[in-house]
């Protein structure tokens, strides 16, 4: 499954945001127009005691008019977006913008673009600006008054200017409940609690992230893509639930589990994440995500987990392999800004951090798929998290074989092979070797997940801590065994990634 990755909103440099319009003025009264004796001034009728002209055109020169529905906010118009430090690992598409707006013709926009959950935006003139989103906010509030205005222009037109008009009540005492655990509020309330916003500047621009607090004292987890662009001369900024900003700065990067942690500068008494249990997650179950997508804190969404236990994949510009990570899946709605912020439980307890969402093939002119939501389990993150705290890196496990999507995808599966992941090269000494795995085997299972092609192997290997004890199916001339593998350990300095032909690493 081919997933784009925020993350995150890429705009160069030079770009703008125009407010678009919600409405314009009325039409100016004419100057040769006199109200005629006898009647107010406005369009509220004929002349006391003459009857109406039932013939006669309304006069609608007090009438509002508009180029936008009122009350809807205009796309901002800003270009193509482009990643200022290259692709991100899980981008396979553009990261995703709004549309230019509705053009003078009053034609409707194209439908939304893919996207990936982090926003990256280039600073406009003058310096950074908090939320691209605010001229669109204003414009939906303008229009929505201007609608107001119509409504009572409407009203004076038919007549209803007799009687006293009625008053409305004063309105009721607050009578919620206090939320419960258990229910979408309670989680909500509990993670925005602990959800931070990450603003990463560059000269090139500017990346746009979440954050999870970790420990009063201001270490926050997050994606490593949401922070991989930090180089020298770049600053980062994280706002907490209070509205307070800190100075950051990077702990540690995992790049094969999509993580980093980054420390507060001068933070304390920051409320911390509580942090569940990812193993025993159902599916169906209700969760919870909470980000800043498109720069909107504190955004709250919920669904359902869709799946336990997903191969993510993501290709690079070239297109010649793939990144990949096991991830949870879910329909819960994650939009670019979301990346590295909180999916929760009802409880409140973090289950899992948001990464990558499934756009489908609509950049490439196909349908476009929703609801395809990607998140790194918290069992995985705490283990990885804890070893960046400890000393900035993190480990992760090794088999020691070499493969390929190409194998994978015919030798592995035609010509009468057994479904799985076909093995070309498995390197002495390593944990396959010592298992008895040959070049030329077919892993089938691993652990007790069925593998269906190389990636899957590769994904399912990242779900186990080095140096665990792992069986694995094998199949070797037709017969299937099941060999006992003591995995290796490494550095993770780089992401784990899969050839897309014979012959490449």
């Amino acid at each position: 499954m081919t997933t784009d990755r925020h993350p995150d909103n890429n705009i160069p440099d030079g770009s703008d945001n125009p407010v678009p319009s919600g409405g314009t003025e009325h039409d100016p009264v004419p100057p040769d127009f006199t109200v005629p004796a006898g009647r107010p001034a406005g369009p509220t009728g004929p002349p006391a005691g003459t009857a109406p002209d039932a013939s006669a055109t309304p006069d609608t020169s007090a009438q509002w008019q508009h180029t936008a529905p009122f009350g809807a906010a205009t796309p901002d118009a800003r270009p193509a977006p482009t990643d200022a430090h290259g692709p991100h690992p899980y981008a396979t598409s553009p990261l995703g913008q709004p549309y230019p707006g509705p053009a003078a013709t009053g034609q409707l926009p194209p439908g939304p673009p893919p996207f990936s959950p982090m926003t990256t935006m280039a600073p406009p003139p003058g310096g950074p600006r908090r939320s691209s989103m605010k001229p669109i906010i204003a414009t939906a509030l303008i229009a929505g008054l201007l609608g107001g205005a119509v409504a009572l222009g409407g009203s004076a037109l038919v007549g209803h200017t007799t009687g006293s008009a009625p008053q409305l009540g004063a309105p009721a005492a607050a009578t919620a409940a206090p939320a419960q655990p258990g229910s979408v509020t309670y989680a909500a309330q509990a993670a925005s609690k602990f959800t931070a916003d990450i603003e990463v500047s560059a000269g090139q621009g500017t990346a746009i992230g979440s954050g999870i607090v970790l420990s009063p004292d201001g270490y926050v987890l997050t994606n490593n893509h949401v922070v991989a662009g930090v180089g020298d001369g770049a600053t980062i900024r994280v706002t907490t639930a209070d509205q307070k900003t800190y100075a950051g700065s990077v702990v540690g990067t995992s790049p094969s589990y999509d993580l980093a942690v980054v420390k507060l500068a001068n933070a304390s008494g920051l409320p911390a994440a509580a942090l569940g249990n990812s193993d025993g997650l159902q599916v169906g179950q209700q969760v919870v995500a909470v980000g800043s997508p498109e720069n909107l804190s504190n955004t709250v969404t919920s669904g359902i987990i869709s799946n336990l236990s997903r191969t993510v994949t993501a290709g690079d510009e070239q297109g010649s392999q793939v990144t990949v990570y096991n991830g949870l899946q879910t329909d819960t709605a994650i939009n670019p800004g979301n990346s590295g912020g909180p999916l929760v439980n009802l409880s409140g307890q973090v289950i899992g951090v948001n990464s990558a969402v499934d756009t489908g093939s609509d950049s490439q002119g196909g349908v476009q798929a929703f609801g395809l939501g990607f998140a790194i389990p918290v069992n995985t993150a705490r283990r990885v998290a804890n070893e960046l705290l400890a000393d900035g890196h993190a480990t992760k496990p090794v088999l020691g074989v070499t493969g390929s999507l190409q194998d994978t995808d015919t030798g592995a599966t035609t010509g009468g092979g057994t479904a799985g992941a076909r093995v070309t090269g498995v390197q002495s000494g390593s944990a396959a070797d010592a298992a008895g795995i040959s070049a030329g085997d077919v892993i089938t299972k691993v652990g007790d997940e069925r593998v269906t092609g190389y990636a899957d192997l590769m994904a399912q290997i990242l779900t186990h801590q080095p140096g665990q004890t792992v069986p694995v199916t094998v199949s070797r001339g037709g017969q299937e065994r099941t060999v006992t593998v003591k995995l290796g350990s490494a550095v993770d300095t780089a992401q784990t990634t899969v050839p897309s032909t014979r012959g490449t690493r």
